[in-house]
């Protein structure tokens, strides 16, 4: 059917592969993961919402009842560490550590921290500008949201350098039948990162400041305060979630522009926030998102039974054509965009505001009075991965 995660040809452009999977139907088996590819942005929207799926069934079900295998034992300190944030928590657990995380992570929390975001943003184009040009992902677009989460979580300076191999190694779990070696270092990545911001809360506990990890520590309400692996999870899928995409949006949203020269001239600080929205839906960082089926569910003709997997597929949802007026085209003016990369429902992504401060900030020093144009210097290469899908470098100069 032209779905091949696993393929450099289909990681480049899966737009192709999206098209017919929309016109081949609603649900469709794929036995390469035993999962139901859901690929319609009607249908991807409501399962977001669908209370009969879940990001775990353990709040309901054994493995054996549910007929699956538990983790090995071996990959058990990544499934404590992934399993305890809001990412894969269901009601109530979810509900209870959502509430408590927002009375820390406030709109007024990103809205204070927004000083900071534009000056990191000004000082890495800075930098940029200085060398004449370089890798926009690893001078530009990997440090700003590693330092604006280090900067929230309290993480001093001289640790920062820690964080962003510590996520990478702990994301590859998220791609589709990650092999041993990928756990492993997932593993000993989330053993260190806990470790790691075990100390740091125990800091926090004797001298609070004014950091996040002080805020979660002082957090409660009638049930109670989060548990110290909670806010370890917490702070572990603050980094992840809020760097992985920022990151990937930067550098593919520029790879996009590059391709798209026309609306690279056009683009000023007046379209930024809806050309934050439209780079997100034309090219998803997120392009897979898998859900349990709690309770059988039907989508279209197929019934798909308790038990079973669904892979929400965001990157064609995102380009339907029964959903958004020429998809396959780039509008930065586009204001009907409901894309679903922060996802939807309960686990609509927390940071999404803060994700769409660092988006436009990076862009727009990037865009901003007194720096040249940008210009690539050669065609990048897509790094191995599917489900976070980015670029491996992106080469550029003034």
């Amino acid at each position: 059917m032209g779905f091949d995660p696993w393929d450099a040809a289909f990681v480049a452009d899966p737009y192709p592969a999206y098209r017919e999977l929309r016109e081949q139907g609603r649900a469709l088996w794929w036995e390469a993961t035993g999962q139901w590819l859901v690929p319609h942005y009607a249908d991807v929207s409501a399962l977001l919402r669908d209370r009969r799926l879940g990001r775990t069934y353990l709040h309901r079900f054994s493995h054996e009842e549910f007929g699956r295998h538990a983790p090995p034992p071996g990959h058990e300190p990544f499934h404590v560490l992934n399993d305890n944030g809001l990412l894969d928590l269901e009601d109530p657990a979810h509900a209870r550590v959502r509430r408590l995380v927002s009375k820390a992570f406030t709109p007024r929390t990103v809205e204070q921290l927004a000083p900071a975001v534009d000056r990191m943003a000004r000082e890495l184009v800075a930098r940029l500008l200085a060398d004449g040009g370089g890798d926009l992902l690893t001078v530009v677009a990997e440090p700003l949201p590693v330092a604006v989460i280090a900067e929230l979580l309290g993480v001093p300076e001289s640790d920062r350098a820690l964080l962003r191999p510590w996520s990478a190694d702990i994301c590859g779990m998220y791609e589709l039948r990650p092999d041993e070696e990928t756990a492993r270092r997932a593993v000993r990545a989330s053993v260190e990162f806990s470790a790691y911001l075990r100390e740091l809360i125990a800091e926090r506990r004797k001298e609070p400041g004014e950091d996040l990890i002080s805020g979660l520590i002082a957090a409660h309400d009638d049930e109670g305060r989060l548990s110290e692996q909670e806010m370890i999870s917490t702070c572990v899928l603050l980094l992840n979630a809020g760097h992985e995409a920022t990151v990937n949006t930067t550098v593919n949203g520029w790879w996009t522009l590059f391709r798209h020269p026309e609306q690279l001239a056009s683009l000023n600080s007046e379209k930024l926030s809806t050309a934050v929205d439209e780079l997100m839906r034309y090219d998803t960082p997120l392009q897979l998102f898998e859900r349990w089926v709690l309770d059988d569910i039907q989508v279209g003709d197929t019934l798909i039974p308790r038990g079973a997997e669904v892979a929400l597929l965001f990157g064609s949802a995102n380009r339907d054509p029964a959903r958004f007026e020429r998809p396959d085209d780039l509008d930065l003016v586009r204001t009907d965009n409901p894309h679903l990369s922060f996802g939807a429902g309960i686990h609509y992504c927390l940071g999404a505001p803060l994700a769409r401060r660092e988006l436009t900030a990076s862009f727009g020093s990037l865009l901003a009075d007194g720096v040249p144009p940008l210009k690539l210097v050669r065609e990048p290469r897509w790094r191995d991965g599917y489900v976070i899908r980015g670029l491996d470098e992106l080469l550029v100069e003034f």
